[in-house]
């Protein structure tokens, strides 16, 4: 990957949802069942008899093609960058790392997300039984494809050089869900090995301009009986969308698949993203759709960390909302708070970064918000009830330990939060529950809190890569009735030497409404 393209990855990397701590048995989870059929899967010759060997025969010499480098160990982020030890997957084995990555649990905070992406991105060891075939990457991947994390799975899977055709067949739906479909089809034509669907063939043909090959190959696959009721009826609008004007709408698929959506694209009978998995609401953030479609489909995005909020801000300030309410009237919300911070006056900043604030966090929007303008508002130094507003979201933002060393507290609670935010509480009370389970992990000069057996042994066999996942789940999940997960998972954190997370985390369980 070039270094350029590298940095622009790096200035985006985010994700949602977290692992399970339950641990699939079995084959890894590397297939999501959205993924378009592009790839022919191969047919098993039947098995035959190996030929004889004489008596006192030389056994035969069996040899495995080698790869430069273990699938299993690629990735984007290096250690040098994320302060993570090489050997973080390497005490595991793969089918518990697969398990834990797959599995769906509630959505986690930002910080815990943004976590969960880096591990997935980060350049380590393979676990320990990895034979180089690429479960563990093609499970990294798929995670990020389900997370809406297009990009990010996209150089994931290109720093894996020559694709195999798990990987080929990712990266075919990542460009047709990006809208660079004539890449993805230029890429199947040289990739040496790997079959096309006919489906995928036809679309590909069309798309290059030949049309007569990809008729001719409709007409072949219907007389052999080689595509579907469904996938025929499909592709013959798409060949001939003229003939098709008048024709009934087709019925509804019975699966939408990245290929499926661009055909039905193509033939005028486009599917809305709403109720896809994440990943389809990437096609309506092209220039083709409405304003309103683009804007619900970046704060989807955003929320869960799929676009930079760099990405979602331009979307609103883009042009004037046409209506009042839902998505108008955060786009509206957020152009007057941008012009008020434009003039410059202190008291009409003062009085719109509340209503941002509310408007946006409805939508749990708030640390997007803090990425773009915390640094901002904070140099301000606004008096009053803005001011304490400004410093939470200072304390949401990137900068959030320069923001509590310049900050003299005005109440507890504020003292509680610089705290956190340095690493280490003083004497001051916890100021509720929630603040009570957090207090031990930070308390400065005080022991360390217990960790439960399971996660000891964890620790002790070095499967730390296992420990994070179930950290975060424990921080996620406690956050919604059992404080006790929050203390245990976030003293992991920080066990881990993962202090900026845990820092992070606490302050988002403090600072959001995100308490189940």
């Amino acid at each position: 990957m070039a270094a350029e393209a590298r940095g622009l990855l790096l200035a985006g990397i985010f994700a949602c949802a977290t692992p399970a701590m339950a641990v699939a048995q079995g084959a890894p989870l590397s297939a999501i069942d959205w993924l378009s059929d592009t790839v022919a899967r191969p047919v098993a010759p039947p098995p035959t008899e190996p030929p004889a060997r004489p008596p006192g025969a030389p056994e035969p010499i069996t040899t495995t093609l080698l790869r430069a480098r273990n699938l299993d160990g690629i990735g984007l982020l290096a250690p040098q960058v994320t302060g993570i030890d090489r050997r973080f997957w390497a005490g595991s084995q793969t089918v518990v790392l697969n398990g834990l990555i797959a599995s769906d649990h509630p959505e986690p905070l930002p910080a815990l997300r943004d976590l969960f992406h880096m591990l997935m991105l980060a350049e380590l060891e393979a676990p320990q039984d990895a034979d180089g075939s690429g479960s563990f990457l093609l499970a990294r991947v798929d995670k990020l494809l389900e997370l809406g994390a297009l990009e990010a799975a996209a150089a994931l899977v290109a720093e894996a050089g020559q694709p195999t055709p798990g990987l080929f067949r990712r990266a075919f739906d990542i460009a047709l869900l990006l809208g660079t479909e004539d890449s993805a089809c230029a890429e199947l034509r040289r990739a040496p090995g790997i079959a096309p669907t006919i489906p995928a063939r036809i679309f590909c043909l069309a798309r290059g301009g030949d049309w007569q090959a990809a008729e001719l190959t409709l007409s072949t696959a219907q007389a052999l009986g080689e595509v579907s009721a469904e996938e025929e009826a499909m592709l013959t609008r798409f060949l001939d969308p003229e003939g098709a004007d008048e024709a009934e709408p087709l019925p509804p698929p019975e699966r939408i698949t990245p290929l499926v959506l661009r055909i039905l694209e193509a033939i005028g009978e486009p599917v809305s993203a709403t109720g896809l998995p994440l990943a389809f609401a990437h096609g309506d953030l092209t220039p083709a759709n409405g304003w309103k479609a683009r804007l619900e489909a970046g704060e989807r995005l955003a929320r869960a960390g799929a676009i930079t909020p760099a990405q979602l801000f331009a979307l609103y300030i883009e042009r004037r909302p046409a209506a009042s309410g839902g998505v108008w009237a955060r786009a509206a919300a957020v152009q007057q708070f941008e012009t008020a911070l434009a003039s410059g006056e202190h008291a009409v900043i003062a009085e719109q970064l509340p209503l941002v604030w509310a408007a946006l966090a409805g939508m749990e929007l708030e640390v997007p918000l803090a990425e773009v303008h915390a640094a901002t508002v904070s140099a301000l130094r606004l008096p009053g009830e803005a001011g304490a507003l400004a410093f939470r979201l200072a304390l949401l933002g990137p900068n959030y330990e320069r923001a509590a060393m310049s900050r003299r507290p005005l109440d507890g609670m504020e003292s509680f939060l610089i705290g956190i935010a340095r690493g280490h509480l003083g004497a001051q009370p916890p100021p509720d529950g929630l603040a009570r389970a957090i207090a031990p992990v930070f308390a400065a000069g005080a022991v360390a809190p217990a960790i439960s057996a399971p996660m000891q042994e964890l620790l002790s066999n070095g499967r730390h890569g296992e420990a994070a996942l179930i950290a975060i789940d424990k921080v996620t999940r406690g956050s919604m009735g059992d404080l006790r997960g929050v203390t245990e998972g976030l003293a992991l954190l920080r066990r881990l030497g993962l202090e900026s997370p845990a820092r992070k985390a606490a302050l988002q369980l403090m600072l959001l409404e995100r308490r189940g």
